[in-house]
């Protein structure tokens, strides 16, 4: 199997109102079953999920929690507008978004955008891939694949990683329950998050500073069956509980 890994250059700096799918169409030759991977911020600025910093009254929480977090109060408050559970509050906001990612923050960045400006995750990423797709497939006429991605740090390890938050013509996870291993074993536990997968490499292609690489394609991955399960939930998630008693 050769996988193809394409990325997206000449793509400008986007700005509310843009048509993403025109404009990614004009630079990618798209063919049937590609994968495109999509960072956040760039969907968020093109559909206006931003919010200027000068227009946000901290509250008294935001003002206690930047206390400890030496960051902008105003910062801190649009960490708490989009956040339905504070996990940790120091030394850094870990918090569920209302679409159920757990993140740094709430996912919200203030890199590589105008100062005073913060960029939010989309509010809907799942239905944020499924109308990239509809609109990838109506301009290319092709049958176009989308992950959504943002980076996240990891429990136990240093540096962030691409994740998918919100996909689009494929499930989460792949299944592998009830297969077999090479020495005939059923496999009862195994399940491969293809999307976190395909995230983090599209990460390491678009970069993290100024590479002005957003989006990359994926050719000749194969199709996979499993899952969109993809988060933990509360009752089985075993670090959220232990940071909870502490």
């Amino acid at each position: 199997m050769h996988i193809e890994v394409i990325p997206v250059e000449g793509l400008p700096l986007i700005h509310q109102g843009d048509d993403l799918a025109e404009m990614i169409c004009r630079l990618v030759a798209f063919e049937d079953g590609d994968i495109l991977c999509l960072a956040s911020s760039v969907y968020s600025k093109a559909h206006g999920h931003t919010r200027l910093l000068d227009e946000i009254v901290p509250s008294v929480d935001a003002e206690r929690i930047a206390l400890k977090t030496h960051e902008d109060p105003r910062f801190v408050q649009a960490v708490l507008d989009d956040t339905t559970d504070v996990i940790l509050e120091e030394p850094f906001i870990l918090s569920e978004t209302v679409t159920g990612h757990v993140g740094v923050r709430a996912g919200l960045d203030h890199s590589n955008v105008e100062d005073g400006m913060v960029v939010r995750l989309p509010p809907d990423p799942m239905n944020a891939a499924a109308g990239l797709r509809d609109a990838l497939g109506a301009v290319s006429g092709k049958d176009v694949r989308v992950i959504i991605t943002d980076t996240c740090g990891r429990s136990f390890r240093r540096g962030q990683a691409g994740v998918a938050i919100g996909w689009s013509g494929m499930t989460a996870i792949r299944d592998f329950r009830g297969d077999h291993d090479l020495f005939g074993h059923t496999l009862e536990i195994t399940e491969e998050a293809v999307v976190d997968e395909v995230a983090g490499f599209s990460n390491f292609v678009m970069g993290e500073s100024n590479n002005g690489i957003p989006a990359v394609v994926f050719r000749n991955c194969p199709q996979w069956a499993g899952h969109d399960d993809l988060h933990f939930r509360r009752d089985e998630d075993i670090i959220r509980e232990a940071l909870s008693k502490n």
